[in-house]
């Protein structure tokens, strides 16, 4: 009855303090429509960047004020909200965004998601994913290049279009590379070769990368573990089921050589990204790996 009551006191707080903050958030953002000139257009994206994180932090005071969950953050200590970065992440649980909320915000800038172009006409959803800023991906398949060549690159040149504005704005970027949340059944099915994780996509980051890397200027490696046997939900975290979530942050220089060559036609460049992505997982593998080994031994200790 207790994790009941606790997970719908969460639920309630959440959604009023999501319904208090939107109207002012879709009026500022209003301003990217009607004032003239650049600066009023980016101090508008600035104001709606506020508001979002005020909403994050306001969410992070109702998880600290009726929730036990410890979050052992590590290796955020250097960061800074100027600075745009990629996050890469492994992914488990939708636990691993308010993991990010709590390990990012006002400390980066307000991180995103590539999303596809087709969102945005989602009622509600897709004017708050415009006003936020999120970055619209454009990809066409290769079955539907084959039907029309004549497109070829252009989703490419949307998708750079739409992420000038991060010129003027900084931007976290979070991407999951494994595509899919982890579950033993799924990395049985593929036959990975990791002991923790699931296959990694280099196809993805890679179209972020051209899109976006010149913008971009560090990785956060982030490496997210939860003690025990299971992995948490949303609702074992909000009913208070979750004592501890450890977040481990590595930051990385990013090459330029990621993004300066064609990932889809160049098999020299496609394997030198799938390579540096291979690395990063294998490294993660054995970090999530130590992590536990350490956590057995203090719980032995």
């Amino acid at each position: 009855m207790r994790r009941l009551f606790t997970g719908l006191s969460v639920i309630v707080l959440l959604l009023l303090n999501t319904l208090i903050l939107i109207g002012p958030l879709l009026l500022i953002a209003l301003g990217k429509f009607v004032l003239p000139g650049k600066a009023l257009k980016t101090a508008s994206s600035r104001g709606v960047m506020w508001v979002a994180e005020s909403w994050a932090e306001i969410n992070k005071l109702i998880f600290a004020s009726l929730l036990p969950v410890h979050w052992d953050i590590r290796g955020n200590a250097d960061l800074h909200p100027s600075t745009s970065y990629l996050v890469i992440s492994n992914h488990q649980s939708w636990v691993d965004i308010p993991a990010l909320v709590q390990a990012f915000n006002r400390k980066t800038p307000y991180f995103k998601f590539f999303l596809k172009q087709e969102l945005i006409w989602v009622p509600f959803l897709g004017l708050a994913f415009w006003a936020l800023d999120y970055p619209f991906m454009k990809r066409y398949s290769k079955a539907f290049l084959a039907k029309h060549p004549q497109l070829k690159g252009q989703d490419l040149a949307i998708t750079k279009q739409a992420c000038e504005k991060f010129k003027d704005l900084p931007v976290t970027v979070v991407n999951y590379l494994e595509g899919t949340r982890f579950t033993p059944a799924k990395q049985a099915q593929q036959g990975s070769p990791f002991q923790y994780l699931l296959k990694p996509k280099a196809g993805g980051v890679a179209f972020v990368l051209a899109a976006l890397g010149e913008q971009l200027d560090k990785v956060l490696d982030v490496t997210l573990v939860y003690p025990g046997a299971r992995i948490p939900g949303f609702w074992a975290l909000i009913s208070g089921q979750v004592d501890k979530v450890i977040v481990d942050i590595q930051t990385r220089e990013l090459d330029p050589a990621l993004w300066q060559g064609d990932y889809e036609n160049d098999p020299v460049f496609r394997q030198f990204v799938q390579h540096w992505v291979t690395t990063l997982w294998e490294d993660k593998d054995a970090r999530i790996a130590q992590i536990r080994a350490e956590l057995g031994s203090s719980t032995h200790g």
